[in-house]
């Protein structure tokens, strides 16, 4: 398939902002009530804004991929059988529990007392921003996976792969987050950065593995109707030019470069965050620089192997020709 840079854009940024919005719900649901007072009720709101402008770049992104980007508004009336219209809905879900939580976390900017914290309702805002930020996460990843014309995204590790990409760089950036407010790198979180970093590089590792020797479910023989052990060839091309199908589905990439990105993308999106989460423990004093690092790392490699999911996926009427 021919990869699209606005989709590519979308995923990225989308899933990292979706991924730190999940992430700093999480840890604002374990602040300490009373915590709330100062200047972290704005390092809350600071995160939340970042991961909000993160997903609307995305999601603004995308809209460079439709031919008519006005009737957009049309895909959410299929959320019943669509996975693509589920993904919008969700997406603007989400919006309301981030609405409520900057104005409950924006009370000292208003001149307001936070007194023991935020209110009891926020809680259930908490949790509704957690769960739709990662439900639009896997829907958006279902729309490749219910694909049954592209055998490489019709696969098992295709959503949490997707889910996984959004987690790491979603931690790192509230790490980056945490500290440029003030904060420190806390042990546990850089663990659990390391941690997803390498289960990702597993979990990708064994896609390309399983790809790279799935056969392909439709042959020009099975197609035809011939019986097993026949065979069938082209005689020539269907036509002379270049069409739709050849363009966007029949993208080709060479198995050398493919394997040179795949090395590229693993080792940018897991061995480098893993090594800055190790320096960001081990100096804590240039934490800051290095998470920023990490950061970066983690959403090239992210774009780089989101790029190869796209190239390296060929769609079965590519048997035609």
């Amino acid at each position: 398939m021919h990869p699209a840079f606005s989709v590519l854009l979308f995923t990225t940024l989308s899933g990292a902002g979706y991924g730190l919005l999940a992430w700093t719900m999480l840890l604002l649901a374990f602040e300490r009530p009373g915590a709330l007072m100062g200047s972290t009720p704005l390092m809350f709101l600071g995160l939340i804004g970042a991961a909000t402008l993160l997903f609307t770049a995305g999601l603004l992104s995308s809209l460079g991929h439709l031919g008519q980007p006005q009737r957009a508004w049309r895909a959410f009336s299929q959320w019943r059988t669509s996975w693509l219209s589920r993904e919008g809905v969700l997406a603007v879900a989400v919006y309301v529990p981030v609405v409520l939580l900057c104005w409950w976390l924006s009370a000292p900017l208003r001149g307001e007392a936070t007194g023991a914290g935020l209110p009891d309702e926020a809680r259930w805002a908490i949790r509704a921003a957690a769960l739709l930020a990662l439900a639009t996460v896997f829907s958006t990843a279902m729309i490749y996976a219910s694909l049954k014309p592209v055998p490489a995204w019709r696969h098992a590790l295709v959503p949490p792969v997707y889910l996984g990409f959004a987690l790491l760089c979603g931690l790192l950036l509230m790490l980056l987050g945490q500290r440029l407010a003030g904060g420190v790198a806390v042990s546990q979180l850089l663990a659990a950065a390391s941690v997803l970093a390498v289960g990702l590089a597993l979990l990708k590792l064994g896609y390309w593995w399983s790809i790279d020797r799935r056969p392909s479910p439709v042959t020009r023989a099975s197609a035809l109707g011939l019986p097993a052990g026949r065979g069938a060839s082209v005689f020539e091309r269907p036509h002379t030019e270049a069409n739709y199908l050849t363009t966007e589905m029949g993208f080709v990439l060479a198995r050398k470069h493919s394997r040179k990105l795949r090395a590229i993308a693993v080792l940018l999106f897991a061995l480098v965050p893993v090594l800055c989460c190790w320096l960001a423990w081990r100096f804590e004093d240039f934490a800051t620089p290095v998470l920023a690092v990490a950061v970066l790392a983690s959403l090239l490699g992210a774009l780089v192997e989101r790029w190869l999911f796209f190239a390296e996926a060929r769609h079965l009427v590519m048997t035609y020709y």
